[in-house]
């Protein structure tokens, strides 16, 4: 079932996950592309989110969050068998998390594409993830999309057992601007076997295999690299106290997409999306709450 208010329109529209992280002190709201619209909206750049959640008590807590979040929810959909999503996640080493991701659940089921096609221009950023093609009937609904005029941006997001070297050729070549970080470029570049060395290398062979014009390179406390065309563009991370890593990569993307979106020069662009990853680090969760003129003043603290 779909949301009735229709006529909203966003520059971003987030496609994929929503649902309750179960931390070892209680559940957070997460998914990566609800965590990527939390911080878009955070930073001016609306977007909307396209999931699914059960007609249960889970899924009603997070449409109230949406709504105190200001998240439109007009291309959130109810599942009446499939229970919200939950996901399981440990803490290793202190900060880095690992994740036990249930199947099936409500948003592998997300349908209606023409609804949501109607909501996507040339202009408008499609952001999807890996994960969310696990199930062929969001799949199916995601490559409709996926074959409209907007601007496509593919987070890498490898869970094993969900990974497919066909499912990946397939969203890889239909990516403008895909993220990725240092693990899943490796794992990537030698699923097309490819088998080279340099961070570089296996950039140009992966512009090359796919034709995708902007590729970013995450490397945590190390900072990030990014793509265009044949130029690169590289900045250091900066050191900060980690709370947790939990939506760091997603805050990353969110603030890519918006700097992008207002034009930002590629060096500009780069330190304050590592900037924002580094910020939500140092908070606890993926959507901590926070205003634009603390991650202002954290820019300038770091940089």
């Amino acid at each position: 079932m779909m949301n009735p208010q229709t006529n909203i329109s966003t520059p971003a529209i987030c496609y994929g996950e929503i649902l309750w992280d179960v931390l070892p002190d209680g559940p957070q709201p997460g998914g990566a592309l609800l965590n990527v619209s939390y911080h878009l909206n955070k930073l001016g750049v609306p977007a909307s989110l396209v999931s699914k959640i059960g007609n249960d008590a889970s899924g009603q807590k997070l449409k109230t969050l949406l709504d105190s979040w200001g998240i439109p929810k007009h291309l959130l959909q109810t599942d009446t068998e499939q229970p919200t999503s939950q996901v399981i996640a440990k803490m290793n080493n202190g900060n880095e998390v690992s994740y036990e991701i249930v199947f099936p659940v409500a948003w592998d089921f997300i349908d209606n594409s023409k609804q949501i096609i109607t909501q996507l221009k040339p202009s408008t950023y499609l952001v999807y993830g890996s994960l969310a093609s696990r199930n062929s009937v969001s799949r199916n609904t995601l490559f409709e999309l996926l074959e409209n005029d907007a601007i496509k941006v593919l987070d890498i997001n490898l869970r094993p057992p969900f990974i497919s070297r066909d499912l990946l050729d397939e969203l890889l070549h239909k990516a403008d601007i895909v993220k990725f970080n240092q693990a899943e470029l490796e794992m990537v570049q030698g699923l097309f076997r490819g088998s080279y060395w340099k961070e570089s290398e296996q950039i140009k062979f992966i512009q090359d295999h796919f034709a995708i014009p902007e590729i970013m390179v995450t490397k945590g406390e190390f900072g990030a690299s990014y793509y265009k065309g044949d130029k690169a563009y590289h900045v250091a991370g900066r050191e900060v106290k980690v709370i947790d890593t939990i939506g760091s990569g997603d805050s990353f993307l969110a603030a890519f997409i918006a700097n992008h979106y207002h034009g930002e020069q590629p060096q500009t662009l780069l330190k304050n999306a590592i900037a924002m990853g580094a910020f939500i680090a140092t908070k606890k969760g993926g959507c901590p709450d926070y205003n634009i003129k603390e991650y202002q003043d954290f820019i300038k603290k770091i940089f």
